[in-house]
């Protein structure tokens, strides 16, 4: 149920961090208000997802998830650009967050 509660907690991640985006500078108060819920649930099941994960593989994992969704969610949503460069760098993100679940003790 923890990895659940961490794979929910990271999406709410990418949902604040796009509210926060709309909210332009918390002048907007519907995107304000979306920006201050989704936060408080993301915060919310990361806590108990680490009442049984470790906090490293929790914490990597949680900003991770968040990272390469506000990333995509950037390029698909709102057209930022999708250079090699910065491709490249999510799937290094990516590919540590694959690294830390397969070697992670629980």
């Amino acid at each position: 149920m923890a990895w659940i509660y961490l794979l929910a907690a990271g999406l709410l991640e990418i949902v604040w961090a796009y509210a926060m985006k709309q909210s332009d500078g918390f002048t907007r108060l519907t995107p304000t208000l979306v920006t201050f819920a989704a936060l408080i649930g993301s915060l919310g099941l990361l806590a108990l997802a680490m009442r049984s994960l470790p906090l490293g593989v929790a914490y990597m994992l949680w900003t991770g998830i968040g990272a390469i969704g506000a990333f995509a969610v950037g390029v698909f949503v709102l057209g930022e650009s999708a250079s090699a460069g910065r491709l490249v760098a999510a799937a290094l993100i990516a590919g540590g967050l694959i690294m830390m679940k397969m070697t992670s003790p629980t």
